[in-house]
């Protein structure tokens, strides 16, 4: 009895030891770390332990001090677990601004939840969710928990600076492995080499950083991961819900990814094979017979979310997409790759980081956290084709800008290799609009608008092009966001060929656009395409990054009443720049008043320095897009 009671006071003292120490004082943060951040980071410890490829344990230590309301975000801890993903332990601490506990949490108070996307209709993730009730700034939050992880195929990966206003005072990552073990480590933004240690038998690398400001968000940035310091490790030899495999380079991957999660999903019914089969007779080339089996399967299935199976990397089965008519991209692929291997079309598996940014696969460093979806590619002879299969309308060939200009790792039985989409190139994403109005003597405006959209812009109207004409007229007001501006007649055509256009047809009617006071009205010409102000940044650190290249035309034809005539007009404009150009230009003749306007931006990086003379040059054509024209009123006309 006294030997219990003599444990459990040293277990005390030992706790009440372990708590002294995790006291944070707001007052003890650098006052540099202060500045521009909402949150400090004071103390981060990960540690990674790869034991063996089914027996991955990470720990997590971290103290997170919140300077104010806009960082309270900073102290909501999310911790994902799934079949494979398991949490060990939770819990944490409470203190005030002087260190002082305020409470303290365990894992039975983190909220559980399903982490089923709003677009998902089955995952296997979910997740423990924990975010403190203070309501007095500074406070300071500590959270300790584990995970074990049934799989090495990903690893995770640690960010030293993951949010732009959050200070970093110390943070660390350390990752343990058997000596024999092969892994692959890439540092970005990191100085130096990360120190060496022994762990017993296993073999240890730690990172560790030191205060690290809070950035700043800037304009016209590149994808955070360009900028961030952040390390990437990866095992050559792997396993996966069982299935081992190994990653030394693309090939293999590729390879793995193919034959053990894609292959043997694919087998259909000797019925849908003859299907298609007859679907293509008469069709004299691979490309007609996969275009035909493209359509097919558009209209046969929808998209639906499905993140469920080996990790959410294993596609359903082709005969569950045939029988139930819906999947997600992998299931959808892989069901259409099985159509065309039916009419002996080849195809191939292709996995992609989908997005707005760009993201390239990096050729050194095979690894399966690149890519977020997956697409199709038909090796046509000196016509490769590339098909989008989550859409039910999107033409043949078509990409759009979620997939475009990127590398993606393509997967067959023979080996994995990285592959190039094609880029929608600043002229093909071209926006072609032209208008003919009519104002009244009281500056109401009325008449016709036709506008083009190709290359990257081809979809902007997909999701309105089906709904009923009522919704239709409400999604254009919000998107055209015109004072008084009413649509009389909309219509829209989607040319479907290989360079699909989409053409919108309008008319419009526009209260009081001209407003008209002693004798003169007031026309701001450019009524439908005005560039926004681009801000101006003082000490910029980061590159100046332009992720798509735009053309846009505008053609606009004002007929004026009689009695009116110009009194003034802005000088036309021509500003040529490595950024882009930009041309203006007003003419009259006789009673029409026609505007011309041309806008190109070109794709790029370039140093952070450039910034201010392209800040310079969109803000000069933001101030021209809003020129107004004076026009003199005859008092007859009045």
């Amino acid at each position: 009895m006294l030997r219990k009671i003599f444990l459990m006071m040293l277990l005390a003292a030992m706790t009440t030891a372990v708590s002294a120490q995790e006291h944070y004082t707001a007052a003890e943060i650098p006052v540099n770390l202060k500045a521009g951040a909402n949150a400090v980071l004071r103390n981060s410890e990960t540690e990674v332990s790869m034991i063996s490829p089914e027996n991955v344990i990470m720990t997590v230590k971290k103290a997170i001090t919140i300077l104010n309301k806009a960082g309270e975000d900073h102290a909501t801890q999310v911790i994902y677990y799934n079949k494979n993903t398991s949490i060990k332990a939770a819990k944490g601490y409470v203190f005030d601004a002087m260190g002082n506990q305020i409470s303290k949490f365990a894992l039975n108070n983190f909220t559980d939840h399903s982490a089923i996307s709003d677009f998902s209709l089955y995952e296997d993730d979910r997740v423990k969710y924990y975010s403190p009730s203070v309501s007095s700034y500074p406070f300071t939050i500590v959270y300790e928990y584990e995970l074990r992880f049934k799989q090495n195929l990903v690893l995770p990966d640690w960010y030293a600076n993951q949010q732009p206003d959050l200070a970093i005072e110390k943070s660390s990552y350390t990752f343990k492995y058997n000596p024999t073990d092969k892994i692959k480590i890439k540092a970005f933004n990191y100085s130096g080499a990360p120190e060496e240690k022994q762990f017993d038998k296993l073999k240890g690398l730690i990172w560790s950083v030191k205060n690290l400001p809070a950035f700043k968000q800037e304009p016209y940035a590149p994808a955070a991961d360009r900028y961030r310091t952040y390390v990437k490790i990866a095992a050559e030899q792997f396993s996966f819900y069982r299935s081992k495999g190994q990653a030394t380079n693309w090939n293999d991957l590729g390879k793995w990814y193919y034959n053990d999660l894609v292959k043997s999903r694919q087998t259909l019914e000797p019925v849908v094979i003859a299907e298609m089969k007859q679907l293509v007779a008469g069709l004299k080339t691979d490309k007609e017979k996969a275009k035909k089996i493209y359509e097919y399967m558009q209209q046969k299935t929808r998209y639906i979310s499905v993140q469920i199976g080996i990790g959410g990397f294993q596609p359903m089965f082709a005969s569950d997409v045939q029988r139930l008519g819906y999947g997600d991209c992998k299931a959808l692929v892989s069901y259409t790759q099985s159509l065309l291997k039916a009419v002996d079309v080849p195809s191939i598996y292709c996995v992609v980081n989908a997005g707005n940014y760009k993201e390239q696969m990096d050729p050194d460093f095979a690894s399966m956290d690149q890519g977020n979806h997956v697409i199709l590619c038909l090796p046509l002879a000196n016509d490769t084709t590339w098909l989008e299969c989550t859409s039910q309308t999107l033409p043949f060939g078509y990409l759009g800008d979620f997939t475009d200009d990127r590398t993606v790792l393509a997967c067959s039985a023979e080996g994995g290799k990285l592959l190039k989409t094609p880029a929608l190139n600043t002229e093909m994403n071209e926006v072609k609009r032209n208008a003919d109005l009519k104002i009244d003597p009281a500056g109401n405006i009325t008449g016709s608008l036709n506008t083009s959209y190709k290359g990257a812009q081809y979809d902007i109207y997909e999701s309105i092009i089906n709904k009923p004409v009522a919704e239709q007229i409400k999604m254009l007001k919000s998107r055209y966001d015109i004072d008084n501006i009413n649509f009389e007649k909309v219509k829209f055509v989607q040319d479907k060929s290989e360079s699909p256009v989409t053409t919108e047809n309008l008319q419009i009617k526009l209260a009081s656009y001209v407003p008209i006071s002693n004798q003169n009205g007031y026309l701001v010409v450019n009524l439908f395409n005005k560039l926004p102000v681009t801000r101006t940044v003082s000490n910029r650190k980061l590159p100046l990054h332009i992720n798509r290249g735009y053309t846009y035309y505008d053609e606009i034809t004002y007929h004026l009443p009689e009695g009116f005539d110009v009194e003034y007009k802005p000088k036309d404009l021509d500003i040529k720049t490595i950024y882009g150009s930009y041309t203006c230009n007003i003419t009259k003749k006789g009673n029409a008043l026609i505007y011309t306007r041309k806008y190109v931006l070109n794709n790029g990086t370039h140093p952070a320095k450039d910034y201010e003379a392209f800040a310079e040059f969109m803000n000069n054509a933001s101030n021209a897009d809003r020129g107004k024209v004076i026009l003199k009123v005859l008092p007859s006309a009045q």
